[in-house]
This record gives C-alpha cells, sequence and structure tokens, in this order.
C-alpha cells in the first residue's frame, strides 16, 4: 500500500520513528557499536527513561535500526529494479542503483559494510539479523542473473554465483576506495568493473 494512503502516525509512533531516524544517522555515521540509549536521548532531548519506553534494550534498538536501514535499501534499489524488464536490464539497474546508494552513503558508511566489519566474529542476534539481510539481498542479485540467463542475455554457463561474488566486490572496492581512499575515480572504476565483468559473461559459452 502507498505510503500516502497509510494511516497518520499517532504521537508515540511518530516519537519512535523519529528516534530511530536519529539512531540510523548515530550507526551511520559511528557504527552500530556507537549507538546507545544515552547518547541518542542527549540527541532527541529525552531521557533515557523515554528513549527505553520505545525499545526495550540497546540491542532491540540496534536490531530495528538495522530493519529500518534495509527498508530503506529495499524501497531505494530494489523494487524501483524491478520496474526494469527481466533479465540482464534489471541485473544492471540493480547494480547502477546499488553503486549509486553507496556512492551517496560515503559520509557516512554503508550499514551493511560497516556491520560487517564490527560483528564479523561477534555471534548474536545482531549479527544473525546483518546476515540475513545480506544473503536476501545476495538472493535478489542472483535470482536476477539467473533470469538473465534465462532469458538468453548471458550464456547458459554462466556462473551466476561466480557473478554476484564479484559484484559485491566491486561495491566493497568502491566503499573502500571512495571512503577510505578518498578516490575520486572509484565509482568510474565500479561502473566499468561491472561493464567488464558482463562482457565476460556473456562471452562464458554458448547460450
Amino acid at each position: 500500500m502507498s505510503d500516502l494512503l497509510q494511516k497518520p502516525l499517532r504521537k508515540g509512533e511518530q516519537t519512535r520513528a523519529s528516534i530511530l531516524d536519529a539512531a540510523l544517522a548515530t550507526a551511520s555515521r559511528d557504527g552500530l557499536e556507537g549507538l546507545t540509549i544515552g547518547t541518542l536521548a542527549e540527541r532527541m532531548g529525552m531521557s533515557k527513561s523515554g528513549v527505553f519506553a520505545h525499545f526495550g534494550s540497546r540491542e532491540d534498538l540496534q536490531i530495528e535500526v538495522l530493519k529500518l536501514y534495509n527498508h530503506q535499501f529495499e524501497q531505494e534499489v530494489f523494487y524501483p529494479s524491478l520496474r526494469a524488464a527481466r533479465g540482464l536490464p534489471r541485473l544492471q539497474g540493480l547494480f547502477a542503483r546499488w553503486v549509486d546508494r553507496v556512492s551517496r552513503e560515503i559520509a557516512s558508511g554503508c550499514i551493511y559494510i560497516s556491520g560487517a566489519v564490527e560483528y564479523d566474529d561477534r555471534p548474536g542476534p545482531i549479527r544473525d539479523q546483518l546476515i540475513g539481510m545480506v544473503q536476501a539481498w545476495q538472493f535478489a542479485l542472483r535470482r536476477a542473473a539467473d533470469l538473465a540467463v534465462a532469458e538468453g542475455h548471458l550464456p547458459a554457463a554462466t556462473d551466476t554465483e561466480q557473478l554476484v561474488f564479484e559484484m559485491y566486490g566491486l561495491v566493497l572496492a568502491l566503499h573502500h576506495d571512495a571512503r577510505f581512499i578518498r578516490s575520486p575515480r572509484a565509482i568510474a572504476h565500479a561502473q566499468a568493473g561491472f561493464a567488464r565483468l558482463i562482457d565476460s559473461a556473456r562471452g562464458a559459452g554458448p547460450a
């Protein structure tokens, strides 16, 4: 249902949404581990108990932040790409929107990527939530690549798992070079890398 058709948020829901927006901004800048009830309450001009009234624990807050980030990612990257034709046009749209979003996150950081660094060796609900979201995105990319094969846009011999792995690698390199090295050519390199990857896949074997 369109957001325009949804009922207006009640005051408590509005407050909760505002807290989550502030929490997402903080987590994007300082990481999920940099997100605390105290700093968030100070930023919102609220008491700690006021924040706790909406989130039972810091971990609950962190998970809700992840869900909000994932929702925004889907709305900006995944769903608009579904309007493209099945197959290679859709896969290209997914990658183009992904690169565009990451490029706009350079000043803050991609929570999928920063979260993986923070929680790669820290088992628990937050890591599980992150893994589930990343795997769902990888599955969507793999599905689009499989459809590109089914539509005859890529050869039948295409290893779509390898293709998605390399697409992910390009975005990781983009994030690293743009955010850490401050390379002005990082986006262009990622786009050129993807074009070369698709050209290579097209020559993988007979369709």
